[in-house]
């Protein structure tokens, strides 16, 4: 069954094409900076918004029209297989990306969940055979079962903590079998409402254990993903352990971890932790924790997590600049965690919004290749700092520097050199005029 059978693979066709259906500034093949910008983009597709959502929100039922709407049970998820594959070809996306639960339903048990996961990893890994898709990341789902209302790998229940390893040693089984190149943690309940009721320091040391474990069977098993943690800060809890970039690095170092895992950063976390996603990026980057990424944006005017698809060319431009300053994203990629808007219900409206996401990282890719070849930060940044390449500056950077010295410099130079401009109004207009020219 073909369930797009209104829209023809979609094609670039550059920046004068009026074709909703059609790139306007990603060319796969096209090269930028050494490479095409399909490897340097490396999209996924999430599972979960793109086969799952219905468009529901808290004050309102599904919206969604799918074309495998009617369908239920295992019957359903065979059907969104053959709906992924599908869009997938038709937008000429590599990767996708899944928890556990949006491929297969729970059932009544546990055993009966591995049986329906088996079930459709089997169809799932044939159709990857078939067309060529790889799988970025798998993770499991250990926040929407109400089990898990104090957490997964943080909880106060012994018995749920044991069936939280068992949906994770599954994932990583999933994980090997269909050549995952990542996997990720995302600890959606892993936090406190409250501290009156909470033991933050064995929740802490639980979670280090089960990442240890999991660290353990990956090497039984001999799979080799990149492991990676998600932060975010809040919502649905009050308060999350992995808040921010910062402080989920923090606690990988504390656990011994940092060899093993890297950071899944998402836009619209970042702006809930108070921080743009470019600063996310480079506190990452500096640590050499940047894995991958979830393409999104938030709603400056709503307090939550809206899981929009990016159209900011801003936010694209600056998010590139530090991919490419990494050397690139490895064995990550850029998962598209978006979701059309409830309104937008028709199965067309998924393929328009994944065309305006790409072409938006495209164009951001582009301009960032254009900023770093033309030195345009580096340079002014090189300038900005020249005092500590000369003099005393020198002696602070190479660790001669101690209070003494510094303080017998400061009396015999009582006037400082004077500080020169940020510039920060001139950077900014420049960004710009790079955001409006090719």
């Amino acid at each position: 069954m073909a369930y797009f059978a209104n829209v023809e693979k979609v094609a670039y066709e550059g920046v004068q094409s009026k074709n909703p259906y059609a790139f306007k500034f990603y060319n796969p093949s096209q090269i930028v900076a050494g490479k095409t910008m399909e490897e340097h983009l490396r999209f996924g597709m999430a599972y979960w918004h793109t086969l799952v959502a219905g468009g529901s929100d808290p004050f309102g039922v599904e919206t969604a029209s799918r074309p495998w709407g009617s369908y239920t049970g295992m019957d359903l998820a065979k059907a969104r297989v053959e709906g992924l594959f599908e869009l997938m070809d038709k937008l000429s996306m590599p990767y996708f990306c899944f928890h556990d639960v949006d491929i297969a339903p729970e059932g009544d048990s546990l055993r009966e969940f591995y049986n329906n996961i088996d079930t459709i990893v089997d169809m799932i890994e044939q159709h990857m055979k078939q067309t060529g898709k790889k799988l970025l990341w798998n993770t499991a789902n250990m926040f929407s079962n109400p089990r898990f209302m104090h957490g997964a790998a943080s909880t106060c229940n012994a018995d749920v903590y044991a069936h939280a390893a068992a949906q994770i040693k599954k994932g990583l089984e999933v994980g090997k079998r269909l050549g995952a190149e990542n996997y990720v943690f995302w600890g959606g309940r892993e936090g406190y409402e409250t501290l009156l009721n909470t033991d933050y320091a064995l929740e802490q040391d639980n979670m280090g254990r089960m990442f240890h474990m999991a660290v353990d069977y990956a090497k039984e098993i001999g799979f080799d993903a990149q492991f990676l943690i998600e932060p975010k800060p809040k919502e649905p809890t009050k308060h999350q352990y992995d808040f921010d970039a910062a402080t989920a690095i923090s606690f990988l170092k504390k656990y011994d971890l940092t060899d093993h895992f890297k950071l899944n950063l998402e836009a619209n976390h970042a702006t809930l932790a108070g921080h743009t996603f470019q600063h996310e990026l480079r506190v990452a980057r500096t640590e050499g924790m940047l894995g991958s990424l979830d393409a999104n944006q938030g709603d400056m005017l709503i307090g939550w997590d809206t899981d929009e698809f990016p159209v900011d060319l801003y936010a694209a431009t600056t998010t590139m600049y530090e991919v490419l300053q990494n050397g690139g994203l490895g064995r990550g990629g850029i998962n598209f965690d978006a979701k059309v808007r409830r309104p937008s219900f028709t199965p067309e409206d998924l393929v328009i919004a994944h065309v305006a996401g790409m072409d938006t990282f495209a164009k951001g890719l582009t301009t960032a290749a254009r900023l770093l070849e033309d030195r345009v930060f580096e340079d002014f940044i090189d300038q900005r700092y020249s005092s500590f390449r000369e003099g005393v500056g020198a002696d602070v950077v190479s660790g001669k520097a101690t209070l003494s010295s510094l303080a017998e410099y400061a009396l015999n130079n009582e006037q400082p050199r004077q500080n020169e401009s940020g510039r920060e109004e001139l950077l900014k207009a420049t960004l710009n005029q790079y955001l409006v020219t090719e």
